[in-house]
């Protein structure tokens, strides 16, 4: 990059949640939802999760905000540790560090109008005046593109990507350095959807903001974001920038992901929908010593090394990484199906 260091940085992430018993003398399961996750974000860039239910994005997002305690690793923002922080410094910190959540809908308070719910962190976080957060209620809308007269309305009296401008005003209020975007467009039209993520682009350029992006969305992956991170069973299994990563899969669950995908049209190699892989996902209360690759049971490449032994991520290129014992040449295969496509 540019040889600073990170603005984020994701070191070991572990987290572990216990379940309910099953009979009374039973053990509680152990669902093992982050196995390990490292990954760092610079300042101004975008870095895009991808995987399929139960993968652990949301987990990772929640980690990441503090929401949550991890079982193991570290969260360093700006080189401190949230998790370490106490209670004052880690209120400090949460000024850089805001979130859009998925359903706009659901994400703002009926009985509140725009200018209660936009200044809620200033209030929370820095006990701001009412002409403090008005005023800077009004250029957070501003910045969004919504006028300063709809600090008096209710949610009830927008559309959904108004409402989801106006979650983007409350995350900016506070003058983040990081976003955490868990699905922020999920919810809206195709056509809405576009409008919202020119508007975290045009910001991001603006204001120099980081997304840490989670998405089921491709496309939008693909427009947004300078590298993606796949996440399987709460491990990374490939990462690199998305003009590699969607073109030249390395790892066979990136490559089932891409391939499960209808195509509208040929020569489209990009596809727009994640969906769910064929087959029984590996379960995430196993062993985490147990032997073998997470995937070798649903793999059209397994070899018998994959069922013996782990795979750790390693490089195969500049920006490219996998965790697969035979990605050269699952990304060789994923050439190939690629180039006779876009020659059909």
């Amino acid at each position: 990059m540019n040889g600073q260091a990170p603005l984020l940085q994701v070191d070991q992430l572990v987290k572990h949640y216990r379940l309910p018993r099953e009979k009374l003398l039973s053990p509680a399961p152990l669902v093992r939802a982050l196995q390990g996750v490292s990954l760092s974000l610079q300042s101004g860039r975008s870095l895009g999760v991808v995987g399929e239910s139960g993968s652990g994005k949301s987990t990772l997002a929640r980690l990441v905000m503090a929401l949550e305690a991890p079982t193991a690793g570290r969260v360093l923002l700006n080189g401190q540790d949230l998790h370490a922080l106490d209670a004052a410094a880690l209120r400090a910190a949460r000024t850089h560090l805001q979130m859009v959540f998925q359903d706009p809908y659901g994400s703002l308070d009926p009985r509140r109008t725009v200018l209660h719910t936009v200044a809620e962190p200033l209030r929370v976080l820095h006990g701001a005046s009412m002409a403090e957060q008005a005023e800077r209620a009004g250029e957070a809308l501003d910045a969004v593109g919504l006028r300063r007269a709809d600090l008096s309305k209710y949610p009830h009296e927008f559309s959904g990507g108004q409402r989801q401008r106006i979650a983007i005003a409350r995350a900016l209020i506070t003058r983040p350095k990081l976003i955490v975007a868990d699905e922020p467009v999920s919810a809206l039209d195709v056509s809405v959807q576009a409008q919202v993520l020119n508007l975290m682009q045009d910001l991001q350029d603006k204001f120099g903001l980081a997304y840490l992006f989670i998405s089921h969305d491709l496309a939008v992956v693909d427009m947004v974001c300078d590298e993606v991170v796949v996440l399987y069973q709460g491990r990374v299994v490939e990462r690199g920038v998305p003009a590699t990563l969607f073109v030249q899969a390395a790892h066979p669950y990136t490559r089932a992901l891409l391939d499960a995908v209808p195509r509208v049209r040929p020569g489209v190699a990009r596809p727009r929908v994640l969906p769910i892989v064929p087959g029984a996902p590996a379960s995430s209360t196993a062993p985490t010593d147990a032997a073998g690759c997470a995937f070798a049971p649903r793999c059209a490449f397994v070899q018998a090394r994959c069922r013996v032994e782990r795979p750790e991520l390693r490089a195969l290129a500049t920006g490219h990484a996998a965790a697969c014992h035979v990605a050269e040449q699952v990304s060789a295969a994923a050439g190939g199906v690629v180039a006779m496509t876009q020659n059909a």
